[in-house]
């Protein structure tokens, strides 16, 4: 018998919308099918927007929320015709929402993510199960990262040490001992895609740099990558996460104001090298007897980067997630899929290890589009 489930993502790129129907009922999960629904330039624009501190926050945000709400029913729907997979074979949805602010360090930590899960839940007629980080804030978390409890479930080997880093707009690391008896740690490394995009965007007009190629027609600036480093965010000591609040294009524009001029192309290479760097830095200082290193979200299929990631960590090997039948474009949504799960079952769905919370904590909100309850 299936046991399916939805999992819904927008990440820090904003870039679209993404599905993934996963069944967990023997083994590994498996993927079953996907669907990505691309946001408009202009929606996109409003949500970078909302991402800094502006007029009329309140009622933007709002309207957002219910738009995206819309949006990711959508997708859902659209999965699910794809998969031609009936709403009622689906136990619930994970859907982690777009995160507009995240601040776990503040005087009143918060993470907000919107794109209103009670709407999800009445358009499509499944349980829906949203709003993931908020339990482990109170519990003294960060929040962030959430994947490692679902890397650790999904990738750890009772043989190697391995190492699983997520690239998104923020780029994570999963540090899992082959020692069961080890806790899994992990954090935010800084900047993945974010900067990467952001400086495409503005120079290609597009909203990457696909494959990498502007990165590898440039050369790395040593003096600019050094002043990079020197920020106060990669010498923190974890559990610690970041994201679009610190990493921008304000950020780089200011790191650029003292050095001159810079061809674009050199910036967009020394740039791509900062992402490389933080992460094997993170990995040398956090996981110097890891022997394999496995890439998973939007990052793997940039083979400039992918390129200077294998240089800078040999001689570990370094993967895509997919040589263990995990497709690194979905690991993501998948993961929340296995949070919903979670949640339904009553039982965890983050590391304290991995966030600093100070107790282990059931996850998420609940949003029931009926008043059956469904049976995990």
């Amino acid at each position: 018998m299936t046991q399916l489930f939805i999992g819904l993502m927008s990440g820090t790129s904003m870039d679209a919308a993404d599905a993934a129907l996963v069944d967990f009922s023997a083994g590994p999960p498996t993927l079953i099918a996907t669907h990505r629904a691309p946001l408009s330039s202009e929606l996109r624009g409003a949500l970078l927007a909302l991402c800094a501190p502006g007029p009329n926050e309140i009622e933007r945000m709002a309207a957002l929320d219910t738009q995206l709400g819309e949006i990711f029913a959508d997708c859902a729907l659209a999965l699910l015709k794809k998969a031609g997979v009936k709403a009622d074979a689906v136990i619930a949805i994970g859907s982690h929402g777009q995160t507009v602010r995240h601040q776990p360090a503040g005087t009143y930590p918060f993470s907000l993510q919107i794109g209103n899960p009670a709407l999800i839940a009445q358009r499509t007629g499944i349980t829906t199960v949203a709003d993931f980080r908020r339990a482990d804030i109170a519990a003294g978390g960060q929040g962030a990262p959430l994947a490692p409890a679902f890397h650790n479930a999904v990738f750890r080997s009772a043989q190697r040490n391995r190492i699983v880093i997520n690239i998104g707009g923020i780029a994570n690391i999963t540090l899992l001992p082959r020692d069961a008896k080890q806790f899994v740690t992990g954090f935010d490394t800084g900047p993945g895609n974010v900067l990467l995009d952001a400086w495409a965007e503005r120079h290609l007009g597009k909203r990457m740099d696909e494959d990498g190629r502007f990165a590898a027609s440039g050369k790395v600036n040593e003096n600019l990558l050094n002043e990079f480093l020197q920020d106060n965010y990669f010498s923190l000591a974890p559990p610690k996460s970041t994201g679009r609040e610190h990493f921008n294009l304000a950020w780089l524009d200011t790191m650029l104001k003292n050095h001159g001029s810079v061809p674009a192309q050199d910036v967009q290479a020394t740039l791509c090298e900062l992402t490389a760097a933080s992460i094997s830095d993170a990995t040398r200082r956090h996981a110097p007897t890891a022997e394999e290193v496995l890439i998973c979200g939007g990052g793997a299929r940039n083979i400039h980067l992918m390129q200077r990631l294998r240089a800078r960590l040999q001689p570990r090997a370094v993967d895509s997630t997919e040589k263990y039948g995990a497709s690194p474009d979905w690991i993501e949504a998948m993961a929340f899929a296995w949070l919903a799960k979670r949640t339904l079952e009553g039982k965890p769905g983050s590391l304290p290890s991995v966030t600093g919370a100070g107790h282990e904590v059931v996850l998420g909100g609940i949003y029931r589009a009926k008043l059956t309850y469904p049976q995990v």
